[in-house]
């Protein structure tokens, strides 16, 4: 290596600075959020406060030593693969619905387990769908961008897995994992006035589905005005509400938090914002945004880098990760808020959950390996 080239790696970041940032930052504050959200819990249930916490490092350790392998694996490979990681969703799908595979929590089937881990079959679903849809986009790319059937073929698909992750039933991840495909197609070049009549119809679909079944109809009534119920359907939302108001400007304070001691249900998992937002205030909740905003601007923006320079699968994987991560997010802090209907989402890379771990963890090494890539090709640096 020429003397040229080893001086031009010393100037040049192997990955986005700001990106590392953010995710250094969130990985914190939840690993700390989760211990604080959790011990009271933890201490009535297994007579050890940090069983949550201690349980929660280890996925963050797996997690990072998957990322750690996945950094290492160009991104072609994914592209030819994904139609692996398309059956395999769909497999696990339909598997987590037989009685004796699938565990059911809380009137969900939702869970299938590997060994002392609880694979949320949803999360795997969410990558598969997008990695297929990233190759499906650079395969289809002139058919998507001037014809109906490039974007009616994807829905298809959409359709089914929608329709396997309603049987669960998850109507959050369905919600989440549309959300990201249009958002996909879109980016992709899809015409206009397709999207928009496409738009329009997932909406009533999604309208429809929200009014069907009692519980969803429930608990749009009880976001309506969760204090009319507030011991029966409305009881998560005022206890969450009530925990943002008494957070204030700088919060109550790390670890003196009243609402996690059985007030607020799921404190470590889907309602941890609110803890975080009780026990920080708003300056803690407006770090945790900006730190989110970071990180979803730059995968958008790695994304962006890679199209530039004709990469179009990785441009479009890093698209849709990028809005997953931002829409899941979003949702999450919007139902703690009280801004939007209940739904059973954690909050990325903060919340309590082995499967959300280990898959963000992959999400994470996937942006950061096309970010790295791109540089690669944008310095001449092979």
């Amino acid at each position: 290596m020429s003397k040229k080239i080893k001086q031009k790696r010393r100037h040049i970041a192997l990955f986005d600075p700001w990106f590392v940032f953010a995710v250094c930052g969130l990985l914190a504050i939840g690993l700390v959020m989760v211990t604080s959200a959790s011990m009271a819990m933890a201490d009535r249930q297994y007579h050890d406060a940090f069983h949550f916490a201690a349980r929660q490092a280890i996925y963050l350790g797996l997690g990072l030593l998957f990322a750690a392998i996945i950094l290492r694996i160009d991104t072609w490979f994914w592209q030819k693969t994904g139609g692996f990681w398309l059956l395999a969703s769909l497999g696990a799908l339909f598997l987590v619905l037989i009685p004796g595979i699938g565990h059911q929590i809380n009137g969900s089937m939702r869970w299938i387990g590997i060994g002392p881990i609880g694979m949320q079959v949803s999360e795997l679903a969410k990558l598969g769908m997008i990695i297929y849809l990233a190759g499906y986009l650079v395969r289809r790319r002139e058919e998507v961008q001037t014809q109906v059937s490039g974007f009616i073929k994807p829905m298809v698909l959409l359709g089914l897995v929608g329709g396997l992750l309603l049987l669960e039933p998850d109507f959050g991840a369905t919600v989440v994992i549309t959300a990201t495909a249009l958002g996909m197609l879109f980016l992709a070049g899809v015409q206009l006035r397709q999207f928009i009549f496409l738009l329009l119809l997932v909406g009533v679909a999604l309208a429809l589905l929200a009014v069907s079944a009692p519980y969803r109809m429930q608990r749009l009534t009880s976001f309506l005005n969760p204090w009319a119920n507030q011991f029966d359907s409305g009881y998560q939302l005022t206890q969450s509400l009530i925990a943002f108001g008494r957070g204030g400007w700088s919060g109550v304070g790390l670890g003196n938090g009243i609402q996690k001691l059985f007030y607020l249900p799921e404190p470590h998992t889907d309602f941890l914002f609110a803890v975080l937002a009780e026990e920080l205030g708003l300056i803690g909740v407006l770090v945790v945004i900006s730190l989110y905003i970071i990180l979803v601007g730059r995968a958008l923006w790695i994304g962006y880098q890679a199209q530039k320079l004709e990469e179009y699968f990785a441009a479009y994987l890093a698209y849709g990760l990028g809005l997953w991560l931002g829409m899941q997010a979003m949702i999450n802090m919007g139902v703690n808020a009280g801004v939007l209907p209940t739904k059973g989402l954690t909050l990325p890379l903060l919340s309590y959950g082995g499967s959300s771990m280990l898959i963000m963890c992959m999400v994470l090494a996937l942006l950061l390996r096309i970010d790295h890539e791109v540089r690669i090709l944008k310095h001449g640096r092979f």
